[in-house]
């Protein structure tokens, strides 16, 4: 049996021989075309959104952890300094921390 393209745009998997079959036996051939659908394609528009937003939340948290280690580091140095008293060179006292009055 000699099989030869169909006229025209055929799906991909339509085998020549079934089409020719059809052909030979007067069957119809129904082309099947799935369109995308009307609207907006969400997925597409909320994965960069949800990237974005992970980054704002990941760059928001560096900060505040930034702040709070910057502010573990000066609760320290000040109880080291209270705790250390003045320094003096040379007859030059220097007192770091001053301590606090009730």
């Amino acid at each position: 049996m000699h099989h030869r393209e169909p006229h025209g745009h055929l799906a991909p998997h339509i085998p020549a021989d079934v089409y020719d079959r059809a052909q030979a036996t007067g069957q119809p051939v129904v082309y099947v075309v799935t369109e995308t659908p009307p609207g907006v394609p969400w997925r597409r528009l909320l994965i960069p959104f949800a990237i974005a937003g992970a980054v704002v939340v990941g760059g928001w948290g560096l900060v505040a952890a930034l702040a709070w280690l910057l502010d573990v580091a000066a609760h320290t140095a000040t109880v080291i300094a209270g705790a250390a008293g003045p320094i003096g060179v040379g007859g030059i006292t220097l007192k770091l921390a001053r301590p606090s009055k009730h």
